[in-house]
């Protein structure tokens, strides 16, 4: 005589095993792709940097002289020293977690114009927004 209890039971403890394991899977894949949104006690900096005159001679009045710092790698430093750096995107724009305190960014290595330093004090659990206008040295 066959015990259909007992097969129940491993039948159960199998279902209950691979469930386990698919909702294991679900929820690291949740918390993988929730890692560029911000949890609320983050800190750090957002915006965007622009430079101009973007071209020589006079500016038009219904034209932008400003244009993105595209794909451009900036290095964030605190009092000690450098802390991290960042790329900006195609539209010059940025986002970094840093721990709350005063920092300076600047271009990484040497080129012609003023980029930066730009100053910025981090507060806790709050994400900067800033503005940056390189100048482009064009007169």
């Amino acid at each position: 005589m066959v015990d259909h209890s007992d097969a129940r039971q491993i039948l159960c403890s199998v279902r209950f095993r691979n469930l386990s394991a698919i909702l294991g899977l679900v929820v690291m894949s949740v918390f993988a792709s929730t890692g560029q949104t911000p949890s609320p006690g983050e800190s750090g900096i957002e915006g965007v940097i622009t430079i101009s005159p973007s071209q020589p001679g006079p500016s038009r009045s219904d034209a932008s002289d400003s244009t993105p710092v595209s794909n451009t790698a900036f290095v964030v430093k605190d009092p000690k020293g450098e802390v991290t750096s960042f790329t900006t995107d195609a539209q010059g724009q940025f986002r970094i977690p840093l721990a709350p305190g005063h920092y300076t960014v600047s271009i990484k290595g040497r080129t012609i114009g003023r980029f930066g330093p730009f100053e910025v004090d981090v507060v806790s659990g709050k994400i900067t927004k800033v503005q940056w206008k390189c100048d482009s040295g064009i007169r």
